[in-house]
């Protein structure tokens, strides 16, 4: 098995490559110097990226190869009269053979000819609760969304500040699911809203499993999201921001970090930790740390399904383990700032 693992940062895009998690080669940059925030494929097997710019916008970009891309003409775009701009694309997922898009400001778009042209999903885009949204500190931004893969009717989607909505018709209404996680940004107009997620991951074969980890701690729901327990036994803090899970072992992985004022590592130790019981109990992942007061970003997680679990950090090093987990070592190769990792078995 080989895997191209996809690194996204401020300053383009690299590809890691190795045939047995352990030796690696690097290539890039790519789109050099442009913010790349996400990783996607289409339901044509074309490879996707996103960038961004404070200047020139947001853009999709198309590969069949990971290294030679070429720019979507008519990405996702907001209706010049909407009120709306799109200022990142920040998220890509399947839903049978349709692609959707999460974007900031929060809203999704949906594409039909394998990302070549988009519309705007107004289920949830013009939702009830839209003129409460608030942004958390990385903005408004709907960043995650989920797809049963058994019913792709059914999805759910994680916005920043405004917490978890779900659908159960492929988007055409949406309702919002965040009752037993605490409110991180109260609203007395909108009390269904405020909800900060910061990550979303569920069991692709239950998929009414899901687990969180949000701005005030980290969750569980064994209902389709409907209710949510606190799951953070064993943890140094609650806060972080990526949630990942292996398909294979069910393990799941989280980077806390020290309150949502000092976003530190507890005590300065930069470490990955693990669950083995679906959240009940949690334990460093291999003993592993080092020293480091860099932290993880919510998209810079990735898990191939194979063993492999990949973290990237604020600092510019990439973690990664071959055995899920039980032991760790880093690319010899400084990155800027990491916005996202995604694996892709070849």
């Amino acid at each position: 098995m080989s895997v191209a693992l996809a690194i996204g940062t401020l300053k383009g895009a690299w590809v890691a490559r190795s045939d047995d998690g352990r030796t690696w080669s690097v290539d890039g940059p790519y789109l050099k110097g442009w913010q790349v925030n996400t990783f996607g494929v289409a339901p044509d097997g074309t490879y996707l990226l996103s960038t961004g710019s404070t200047w020139y916008g947001a853009a999709l970009h198309r590969s069949s190869d990971l290294a030679n891309w070429s720019q979507v003409v008519a990405g996702p775009a907001y209706e010049e009269d909407s009120g709306r701009k799109l200022e990142q694309i920040w998220t890509l997922a399947m839903a049978g053979r349709s692609l959707f898009a999460g974007v900031a400001q929060a809203g999704l778009f949906r594409s039909e000819d394998a990302g070549e042209t988009w519309a705007p999903v107004e289920g949830f885009n013009d939702h009830p609760t839209r003129p409460g949204w608030q942004a958390g500190l990385g903005g408004l931004v709907a960043h995650r969304i989920l797809v049963d893969a058994a019913d792709p009717e059914r999805m759910w989607v994680g916005a920043s500040a405004v917490g978890v909505f779900a659908t159960e018709d492929g988007g055409e209404s949406w309702e919002l699911r965040n009752d037993g996680v605490t409110r991180a940004a109260p609203d007395d107009d909108y009390p269904d809203i405020g909800f900060c997620v910061h990550g979303l991951v569920h069991d692709p074969d239950e998929a009414d499993s899901i687990w969180r980890q949000d701005h005030t701690g980290v969750y569980r729901s064994r209902d389709g999201a409907r209710t949510w327990q606190r799951i953070e036994t064993g943890l140094p803090a609650g806060f972080g921001f990526p949630v990942g899970r292996d398909p294979q072992t069910g393990r799941l992985f989280v980077v806390p970090l020290e309150s949502d004022e000092f976003r530190l590592p507890v005590n300065g130790e930069f470490a990955v930790y693990a669950s083995d019981d679906a959240g009940d109990r949690w334990f460093r992942a291999g003993d592993w740390s080092r020293p480091g007061f860099d932290g993880v970003l919510r998209d810079a997680m990735a898990i191939d399904g194979n063993g492999g679990v990949y973290v990237g950090s604020t600092a510019g090093r990439v973690a990664l383990s071959a055995d899920t987990g039980e032991t760790w070592l880093e690319l010899d190769v400084t990155f800027p700032r990491i916005v996202s990792l995604h694996a892709f078995v070849i």
